[in-house]
Parts: structure tokens; C-alpha cells; sequence
């Protein structure tokens, strides 16, 4: 798992909320389509879910 992943899921986790990728990109500061990437590779390996429509959170 590359520092983008570990920042963008540690963003999930401390939330404790389910976020829109808008919200990470506020909080970690890295570009949104650097998020969006990272958020579909952690959805395909099962650290995050999507409890709604846009919205995530940790597994």
C-alpha cells in the first residue's frame, strides 16, 4: 500500500464518519484525483465500503 493509501484510508479512520472524497481531499490535502484513485483501490481490496451513495468508510 503506497503513502497515498495510507493517507487517504488514516483520513477514513479518524473521521469515524462515512465521507465524500471532497471531504478527504480537505483533510489530507493531496489532489482529487489522486484521492478518487486511491479510494477505488482500496474499495477492490476491501478496506473501505461505501455505506451510501458517494459516501465511504473504513471496513
Amino acid at each position: 500500500m503506497s503513502s497515498v493509501e495510507e493517507k487517504v484510508l488514516e483520513a477514513f479512520v479518524s473521521a469515524g464518519k462515512p465521507l465524500r472524497p471532497g471531504d478527504v481531499v480537505k483533510m489530507t490535502g493531496l489532489d482529487k484525483k489522486v484521492v478518487q484513485k486511491a479510494i477505488s483501490k482500496l474499495k477492490k481490496e476491501g478496506k473501505l465500503i461505501s455505506p451510501k451513495r458517494c459516501y465511504y468508510a473504513p471496513a
